[in-house]
């Protein structure tokens, strides 16, 4: 029988409904308005072996932020159901993932206790279609002419369509819902879309270790302590 869980979940920033089905053959159907981010949960369910339907209609006139996060919380939670009593899998998973100049590496432990821990490091020049270098003139500017003391420090960057501080905040919310460790590390690279991508089939992969039955521990829990 097919490990599998349903979802619906409703808040009055999102709305995210579908099915992830653990054993799957990588098919999916991922609509979230966040072009890049579909991207992503694509490799995702290709590269884990995931069947993945998700519809998510979210607040993304006011950020992108409550969207990527309760979609992160939602596939975790939804990990959590479809693993069931967790008897008999590997419960830890690691895979190191190499795109071009980059090399990433994930490790997972379906451990019960949720901790993320993501060290993902981009670089950018633009949000949307703006330069994000001409805030600092823009407010130099405005200091200027205000005769004014004007104190900023703004970080916001986007890979397409995303802003990729919030790469940090879906796993957050996976390792929150799934109760999991995730540790995601970039050791080096060039490019930022490939710095993420990376990520998210490493994420993938080790996660997929992680979900598989041991046949040699079938019937038993992967813990010393009976609990998980």
């Amino acid at each position: 029988m097919k490990r599998a869980a349903a979802f619906d979940r409703r808040t009055t920033e999102t709305q995210i409904k579908g099915r992830l089905t653990i054993d799957g053959q990588g098919r999916y159907d991922v609509r979230t308005g966040i072009r890049f981010f579909d991207h992503m949960l694509e490799l995702f369910t290709r590269h884990g072996a995931f069947d993945l339907t998700l519809k998510a209609k979210g607040d993304l006139d006011v950020d992108q932020h409550h969207t990527v996060e309760d979609v992160g919380i939602t596939l975790g939670e939804a990990v959590l159901e479809a693993l069931g009593d967790r008897k008999g899998i590997n419960r830890a998973g690691y895979f190191v993932m190499p795109m071009d100049e980059t090399l990433a590496v994930a490790a997972i432990d379906l451990s019960g206790r949720p901790h993320a821990v993501v060290n993902l490091k981009v670089k950018v020049e633009k949000v949307g279609d703006l330069q994000t270098e001409l805030v600092h003139d823009f407010f130099d500017g405005f200091a200027s002419g205000a005769r004014a003391n004007v104190h900023l420090k703004v970080k916001v960057e986007k890979v397409g369509d995303l802003q990729t501080e919030l790469v940090h905040d879906f796993f957050d919310g996976f390792a929150s819902g799934a109760r999991a460790n995730v540790h995601l590390k970039v050791l080096y690279g060039r490019s930022s879309h490939h710095h993420i991508e990376a990520v998210f089939k490493a994420f993938a992969r080790a996660l997929r270790v992680a979900c598989a039955r041991d046949a040699r521990l079938a019937k038993m829990l992967p813990s010393t302590k009976g609990l998980l």
